[in-house]
């Protein structure tokens, strides 16, 4: 029984990036090392989908624009070969206790991140950030498992050697290393 009237290809579009946009832009996020680029670029892929959105399986729609999300900022990192250096964000308002610790645990480990290939931060950003599975992280980014599987091997085992993060671990520990 169907009650109301259907919703049409763009409210359908509209409510779906309504409740996705969020999570793109913190996985954008995760991927350019930059909010205002992040943006940027879950609004450019948002845009390609649309154009495609009557072909889109709904059942298969949150796959379909991580993917796209994925491949749109490999473009972009083709188009622009530039390293682009991650500054912390000025908070707007006073920190709270423990605040300026997980800002700079997180500037840290953004600085980290920027560091690795492509492909290493793109696993690591699905894997570990958006917590998907070895085979979607697979079909994600058009590879197989064990692709996925050693490209997090290598990009864990450089984080682990970060001159950043392991300094700031042994900051944690009281400077003993």
């Amino acid at each position: 029984m169907h009650i109301g009237p259907a919703l049409t290809a763009e409210d359908d579009f509209t409510a779906f990036a309504s409740a996705y946009w969020s999570r793109l832009v913190r996985t954008a996020y995760m991927l350019t090392g930059d909010f205002h680029e992040a943006e940027d670029l879950v609004q450019t892929t948002l845009i390609k989908v649309y154009a495609r959105w009557d072909r889109v399986r709904r059942e298969d729609a949150g796959a379909y624009v991580r993917r796209a999300l994925v491949n749109n900022n490999r473009s972009r990192h083709r188009r622009r070969r530039v390293v682009h250096l991650l500054t912390p964000l000025l908070p707007d308002r006073p920190q709270r206790s423990g605040e300026a610790e997980r800002l700079e645990e997180r500037n840290v480990l953004m600085e980290a991140l920027a560091e690795l290939p492509e492909r290493q931060r793109a696993v690591v950003v699905l894997r570990y950030w958006e917590d998907l599975g070895e085979d979607e992280v697979a079909r994600t980014l058009g590879c197989t498992p064990g692709t996925v599987k050693s490209q997090a091997s290598r990009a864990l085992a450089k984080l682990r050697a970060h001159p950043a993060l392991t300094s700031h671990d042994r900051a944690d520990l009281g400077g003993a290393a």
